[in-house]
């Protein structure tokens, strides 16, 4: 004697994922002046990833653009600043190269930011087309106000996220 079950899958409850066409993507404004670097690359990372949707999808670039103003004016929490190193090789024997975050920071005031939230996306070829999704400018002045893009205010977020004199 033969028992057959039969099982019916609800679609409702299918994971179901986006396709290429079904994507879109917005455009957020970020104020860096008074930011805590790590809080600030934390939120912009889960932006530019996509993790802030529920249609996160691992393998494809479904994350939003970010443009972060006023850069030049980013904190670091206590003597992180002038102590933490920054290490690069040149590919050459003793080519290790090391710079602190003010060394950086006087030279290209956006790299900073950059380094922290490149280091927290996962490496290969798709964290370089999410990371391009990132627009860094010095002053309160960007090219991208015809996206009109959403303001997110980081203070509001978490009191943490800015430092207070």
């Amino acid at each position: 004697m033969t028992i057959y079950v039969i099982i019916s899958i609800n679609p409702a409850f299918m994971t179901k994922f986006v396709k290429k066409d079904q994507l879109n993507s917005r455009w957020y404004e970020i104020d860096a002046t008074g930011a805590v670097v790590g809080r600030l690359a934390t939120i912009v990372s889960k932006i530019i990833r996509g993790k802030n949707k529920t249609t996160f999808t691992p393998h494809m670039d479904d994350g939003d653009f970010v443009v972060v103003k006023n850069v030049d004016q980013i904190k670091f929490t206590g003597s992180k600043f002038q102590n933490k190193k920054y290490y690069r090789h040149t590919g050459y024997p003793g080519g290790i190269k090391e710079t602190t975050p003010e060394k950086l920071h006087e030279n290209k005031p956006g790299e900073v930011l950059k380094l922290a939230v490149k280091r927290m996306l996962p490496s290969g070829a798709l964290s370089k087309k999410q990371l391009s999704k990132l627009k860094i400018y010095s002053g309160e002045n960007h090219p991208h106000s015809a996206q009109n893009p959403e303001f997110i205010d980081l203070s509001k977020l978490n009191d943490k996220n800015i430092v207070r004199n």
